[in-house]
This record gives structure tokens, sequence and C-alpha cells, in this order.
């Protein structure tokens, strides 16, 4: 089994180097899919990948292997605010956002959502999002 898996971690580092963004896009939900904690590097490299698709199925992985642990979200966290806040495609600022929802309520994560839900400029979406996200995040702080 350790075999299987050690060939499919070597396939799987591949496909997130394939010129592809196909490839790449699969690679790093397969990465989330299978649970595969020991991949996270790749993951956020996913985060900084020039495919929008990519971006997303790797914000997508990070909040699937996030429900469990919000260290996932905690690791990468700059690189999900970045998204949040600057990223080209709508879509993939969303996701991002939303999968902040699963890291710990730190205060400039709530103070970025609060910023972005705010913000009359932002698509409606996005403004919807950040603030069902701020909301959660700040209701967890106040809990603890």
């Amino acid at each position: 089994m350790a075999d299987l898996r050690a060939t499919w971690a070597d396939e799987l580092e591949g496909a997130a180097r394939s010129q592809d963004y196909r490839q790449r896009a699969v690679a790093y939900r397969a990465i989330g899919q299978f649970r595969h904690r020991q991949k996270l590097e790749l993951l956020r490299r996913g985060l900084e990948d020039e495919s929008p698709a990519c971006r997303g199925t790797a914000i997508l992985s990070i909040e699937l292997l996030s429900r469990d642990s919000p260290s996932v979200v905690n690791g990468a966290r700059p690189l999900l605010h970045h998204l949040a806040a600057a990223d080209g495609n709508e879509a993939v600022r969303r996701l991002a956002v939303m999968s902040l929802k699963n890291g710990s309520p730190q205060a400039e994560t709530i103070v970025l959502l609060n910023g972005l839900a705010g913000n009359d400029e932002q698509p409606r979406e996005l403004r919807e999002a950040a603030a069902k996200v701020a909301e959660i995040l700040r209701k967890r702080a106040a809990t603890r």
C-alpha cells in the first residue's frame, strides 16, 4: 500500500507541474478529494497558478481539507487574503472568501471581509459572501 501511495504521490507531483492547466487542476482537486495533507505545499503553489481554474480548484481543496482542521486555511491565509481582495477572477475571489470561514477567526481576516462587504464597487455576490463569512467568524471569535 505504501508503494502505491508513493507512486501516486509522484504522479500527482508531475500532474501539478504539467504545462496543461487541466492536468494541474485535476491534480489540485485530487489532493483535496483524497485528503492528501502531505501535498499542502502543492496547493499553495496552486493558489499562485496563472490559470483561474487551477487557483479555484486549489482553493476548493483547501476548503475541503480545512473542514477538519483550521490549520490548512491558517497556513495559506496570506495567499487567500490576496486572492479574496485582488484576484482578477470574481469566482476565485468568492471561493477564497468562502474558504476563510474554516480558518481561525483572526481580526485581520474579519477586517478584510468587512471591507469587501461594505465596498459598493465590489460585485454583489462577493459582498454578500464576505458579509456572511465575516459574521460566522465574528460569532466564532465571540464564543472563544
